[in-house]
Formats: structure tokens, sequence, C-alpha cells
């Protein structure tokens, strides 16, 4: 009974490792089977025959010189001295205005009318203060006279002075003051007298905001309209940390706006001297021919030439797209198909046939015809990349993916 027993577990036991063995041979099996799969969807293969159709060419990798450039996005933009908000250090009713957003306008074209009861009292006062001022100096110089003949006080002059002095500062700051809502005091008297005032525009350009309407009463500087001049736009462009250490003042830019390939041109000004949250730097850019249908606001995409620079590059036909990643081809290898056993005798040659492997890149910049590119760690410079054709494989390859 212990004979059939020990038995029983050396059958168990060999049983078991038996299968074993046979798991991790299906999970060695399955493993190659997978790397296998994944090396034949980057692969394709080409008869000699297809090889001389399709015109195949191979190259290699070179080194160029080509000029290096910063990609970038940005906006386009006014200095601040070109947008102007416009509004009235005094309230009022609006009682006039024809802007509309989009109009042009002239510096120092009446754009809007305001109206203050206080206009009034302060012209009053003006001309009050005016009329008292005179009276003041005349007495002053009767003072000093009598003074000189020893007939008068000392104090009296002072005082005179004095009162001559405070109406003097009085008159002064009413002049300002009606200056400010743009009343000369100068051409102010007893007859024409208002409580309007008209608001110019400081400078030409085109009304961006309307934000007031007429009859409106509006608050001491309140935003009224704004006005801006594009004749002066720039380029404000955002640029990574990075590549801060190739800006330089002077360095060309090239861009295009959005839904635009009309490329325009622009050069560096102004590099920022701080660093965002973001670790960006913004950069400003002078364009170098102005452009009446450009607009604040507007968005754009820039390239900045920072010089020349040798890299690795390949001819632009060697680099194909595919789902937004950019791809060269290398002949791999070159394989003969078995001979059929019912063909012996019959001298038939086996067909040759090239494997080519995709390979993955990163691209850079293009200048003519060339483009440069950073290959994966590890790639053999010496390897024979298709240098015409590669689009054709490419093609090859997404059919046998259709196919399967």
């Amino acid at each position: 009974m212990k004979k059939i027993l020990f038995g029983s577990l050396i059958l168990v036991f060999l049983a078991g490792i038996l299968f074993s063995a046979c798991s991790s041979k299906g999970n060695a099996e399955a493993v190659t089977a997978e790397e296998t799969s994944a090396e034949d969807a980057n692969s394709v293969d080409l008869t000699e025959e297809q090889f001389k159709t399709v015109g195949l060419q191979y190259g290699t990798i070179e080194e160029k010189n080509l000029n290096s450039i910063i990609r970038a996005s940005g906006v386009l933009d006014v200095p601040p001295q070109q947008l102007i908000t416009i509004s009235s250090p005094y309230g009022g009713t609006l009682k006039n205005t024809e802007l509309l957003q989009g109009m042009p306008v002239s510096k120092g074209e009446v754009i809007a009318v305001l109206e203050n009861p206080e206009f009034i009292q302060l012209q009053q006062d003006y001309l009050d203060y005016k009329s008292q001022l005179v009276y003041l100096n005349e007495e002053l110089d009767r003072q000093q006279e009598l003074a000189k003949e020893n007939v008068n006080a000392k104090k009296t002059v002072q005082k005179a002075s004095s009162d001559f002095n405070s109406m003097s500062a009085r008159v002064q700051g009413l002049r300002s003051k009606l200056q400010l809502i743009n009343i000369n005091p100068d051409k102010i008297n007893a007859g024409n007298i208002s409580g309007k005032a008209n608001i110019y525009a400081p400078i030409s350009g085109y009304v961006t905001k309307v934000l007031v309407n007429i009859g409106k009463f509006v608050n001491p500087n309140q935003e009224l309209f704004e006005i801006v001049d594009t004749r002066h736009l720039h380029a404000e462009l955002t640029i990574f940390e990075k590549d801060v250490p190739k800006l330089k003042i002077g360095q060309k830019i090239r861009f295009v706006l959005n839904n635009e390939t009309k490329e325009r041109f622009a050069e560096v000004h102004l590099i920022g001297r701080e660093i965002s949250a973001e670790r960006t730097v913004r950069v400003h850019g002078h364009l170098l021919q102005e452009d009446k249908n450009l607009l604040p606001g507007m968005y754009l995409k820039a390239i900045v030439e920072t010089g020349v620079a040798t890299t690795t590059a390949l001819p632009d036909k060697a680099i194909v797209q595919s789902a937004g990643k950019s791809y060269i081809f290398i002949a791999a290898d070159e394989i003969k198909d078995e001979e059929n056993p019912a063909d012996k005798g019959k001298n038939e040659v086996a067909k040759k046939h090239i494997v080519f492997k995709r390979i993955e890149v990163t691209t850079g910049v293009s200048e003519n015809g060339y483009t440069e590119v950073i290959l994966p760690e590890g790639f053999n410079k010496n390897s024979k990349i298709v240098i015409n054709g590669a689009y054709d494989l490419l093609s090859k390859m997404n059919n046998v993916e259709e196919e399967e």
C-alpha cells in the first residue's frame, strides 16, 4: 500500500513539472509573438520588381547648416500710449455723441458733449475771482506806493500782498479745472457761460469701445470710450525659459495670423526681464510694415530666427507624416523566398524581398529642401535611409494594416 501511494505522489510531481514547463513555454511564445507583431507593424517589404517600379533611393543622415529657430505664439498688441481710455474728471449727462465701434476719429475731433450745472458755477466763480484779482492787484500797487512815502504801516502792505496772492491762486486753480473739462478760460465772458463741455479725441485712431448712451448720467472718471491707434501695432510673443539665451535684439521674426497663410515680418525690439509662473518670458517685436487691416488682440504663430547652426538633417522627401508623428524608413534586411518543393527541377530562382523598418523621429527647422531630424538613441547613422519613395512605403504599410 505504501509503494502504491509513493508511486502516485511521484506521478503527481512529474505531472506538475511537465505542466509548469508547458506554461513557461507558452508564455515565452506569447511574449515572442507580441514582440514579432509590434516589429511587423513597423515593417514593410518589397520585391525587387516593386523596388524598381517605385524608384526607391537610399541616402544617409547629413550634417547641414540650417537657420536655428524658436517657435512661439502670441498676440498683436499696441503700446499703452496708443490705447486711450476716455473719461471726464466731472460727472454729467451725456447730451451728444455719434461714436460707434470701428468708427475712425481724428485727433482734436469733438466726440461727445457733457452737461452739468457745476460747469456754470465754475465759470461764474472764475469770472468773479478774476475781477477781484484785478482790484486786489491795484490795491497792492497803491499800498506799495504809500509805503514808499511812509504813509501806511508795513503790515497793511503785507495784508494787501497776501490777499492778492491768495486770489491769484484761486483764479489759477479755476483755470486748471476749466481746462480739464475743455473750456478755454480766456474765452469766457458774462455772455457765453454754458453748462455744456465738449470731449475731444486725444489721438487719431479707431473706436473700440462705446460704454455710454445719450441721456445717461456718467460719474466722474467713469470710462466712456476707448480709442486705439493701430498704426503702431507690435507682436507680443511668449517664449519659453529654455529658449531665452538664444534671443537677441534685432533678430528676425516671421509670423502668421490664425486662419491665414500670409507671412508677415517683425524684429525683436525688447526682451522681458522677468520669468512668469509658467516659466515664460514676453518678447516685444516691432512690425517691419504697418497694415491697417490688423487689429489688437489677434492671435499669431511666430518663428524667431536665431542664427545658423549645424544639425543632423535629411531631405524633406525622406520624412513622412502619419497620425501626427514623423517617420523615416531604413533598409533593415534582404531575404529570399524558400523554393517550393513542387518546383524543384524547374531551375526557378527564389524571389528576393527587401524589408524596410519605420523609425519615429522628431523634426525641427526646414530650409532649402532639408529638415532637421532628432534621431532616437542608438540609431546607426550609417543606416541606408529611404530618401525617395518613403510615402510609397507608408502607403503600402497602411494598405496591409487595413487588409489585416
